[in-house]
């Protein structure tokens, strides 16, 4: 009768706290940790969950190697030796790459480094440990297993369940176990990504896990892998600030930024834009080319945000602004906002922040049908996806949204009400707060 009444008890304190939900979350402490809070794209992510939390009252705090905010709730290094190991981290990262003479010049980390996080951690004592992404020896990978709390690990790129790279570039050996891996040069089934995937399979197999993707693509590929198919997987698409990123007259902003009034602007941004392969630049050079023998060399300019002008940049027939990189956000807004399309040509990506900004600016975009690009664009409604690496396709779609001025105003709409419906930081914090839930209430 006793164990009757107190199962009753319980059973009634549940629904007392579920029936009082966001002020239950009040007393939950969420800690992110990122290796960064506001350089990048995944940490700009990560930042924009921790505040789309605190917008609904949510104790939540970040954890991170290097600070760039002067936001109170973003902790990083105190101590000397923190401080040190946090410097010197990356460099011991990359020695065990220096045996690979010829790997390919992409990001690729081994997380072997010592570092001194867990005694923070442990100091801020939180009740769910949301991981986000924690490389350049941020967070070691036998840390993780360490850690004693909840986790809630958000895949920013495909690191995780990787023997060591950040994507793969098609490469599907995260499937078994990694091992002769291409982006290494190596033909030893008993490489270092092998190495690393043997290290993640032993510290991570028992750890209680719940890994949240940003695409569908990401999910199909996480629960394919050898390391995570075995592990609760959840898709909750980032959010943005859709006061911040939000339409502005077109012809205003360009008054003040300097742009021409009488030609068609495409606009094409990433972190190291022109140099970093995987996103594509060199693909929409080709793009530009046909455009250009196509009769639109006279209408049409190109603006270019995160790199700022090579000593040998391409004659594309028409002017090329170079813009350097950027990182407040309203600069960025401005910019989406001044343009007519953005083009993301990328190899492989997850669910890109300037797609996402571009959109909630209203502004059309062009991409691959990779990735996560079609869980965002919505093919000829709020922009185009063209066939994978067809250089005529992608043009072919820069043409087509830019060509006909009512059809380019619809998608212009079409675009803002996209991520108003699905992407605010309101819908990102709702989700995560109800899988928070599910994972302290289990």
């Amino acid at each position: 009768m006793e164990a009757r009444k107190q199962l009753s008890n319980v059973k009634l304190y549940r629904k007392f706290i579920l029936e009082n939900l966001y002020y239950f979350f009040e007393l939950v402490k969420i800690i992110h940790i990122s290796t960064y809070d506001t350089a990048g794209g995944a940490a700009r992510a990560a930042y924009r969950l921790h505040q789309g939390l605190q917008h609904t009252n949510i104790n939540s705090q970040m954890l991170v190697q290097a600070k760039f905010s002067d936001d109170k709730t973003v902790v990083s290094p105190q101590t000397n030796l923190e401080k040190t190991l946090a410097n010197i981290g990356y460099i011991l990262d990359g020695i065990p790459l220096r045996f690979y003479k010829h790997r390919q010049k992409t990001e690729f980390s081994t997380q072997w480094a010592p570092e001194q996080i867990l005694p923070r951690i442990n100091q801020l004592n939180p009740d769910i440990i949301n991981l986000h992404w924690i490389n350049k020896s941020h967070l070691q990978i036998e840390t993780i297993a360490k850690l004693n709390k909840p986790l809630v690990w958000t895949l920013h790129d495909m690191w995780a369940f990787t023997g060591g790279c950040h994507y793969t570039q098609n490469c599907n050996k995260y499937i078994d176990s990694c091992g002769a891996c291409p982006l290494l040069g190596s033909n030893k089934n008993f490489d270092l990504s092998r190495n690393i995937w043997q290290r993640k399979h032993k510290a991570w197999k028992d750890i209680n896990l719940t890994v949240v993707c940003l695409s569908k693509w990401m999910a199909k590929c996480a629960s394919s892998s050898s390391l995570f198919k075995d592990k609760q997987i959840k898709i909750i698409p980032n959010g943005i600030d859709t006061q911040q990123y939000k339409p502005i007259d077109r012809h205003l902003i360009r008054e003040l930024l300097n742009l021409p009034q009488d030609k068609k602007l495409i606009l094409f941004g990433a972190i190291n834009a022109t140099s970093a392969p995987r996103k594509g630049f060199h693909f929409l050079q080709e793009a530009l080319h046909g455009l250009c023998k196509s009769g639109w060399q006279d209408k049409i300019e190109l603006v270019v945000i995160g790199a700022s002008q090579p000593d040998n940049h391409a004659d594309f027939g028409f002017k090329a602004n170079y813009l350097g990189k950027l990182s407040d956000d309203i600069s960025l807004a401005q910019i989406y906002a001044a343009v007519d399309v953005f083009v993301a040509p990328s190899v492989q990506d997850n669910l890109p922040n300037t797609v996402m900004e571009a959109m909630s600016c209203g502004t059309p975009c062009v991409a691959f049908n990779i990735g996560g690009m079609p869980d965002m664009i919505e093919h000829q409604k709020n922009g185009y996806l063209a066939q994978p690496f067809e250089v005529e396709d992608l043009a072919q779609g820069i043409a087509w949204v830019l060509e006909n001025k009512e059809r380019h105003r619809k998608m212009c709409d079409h675009a803002r009400e996209k991520v108003e419906q699905e992407f605010t930081l309101e819908i990102q914090a709702s989700r995560y707060l109800s899988l928070f839930k599910e994972i302290l209430f289990r």
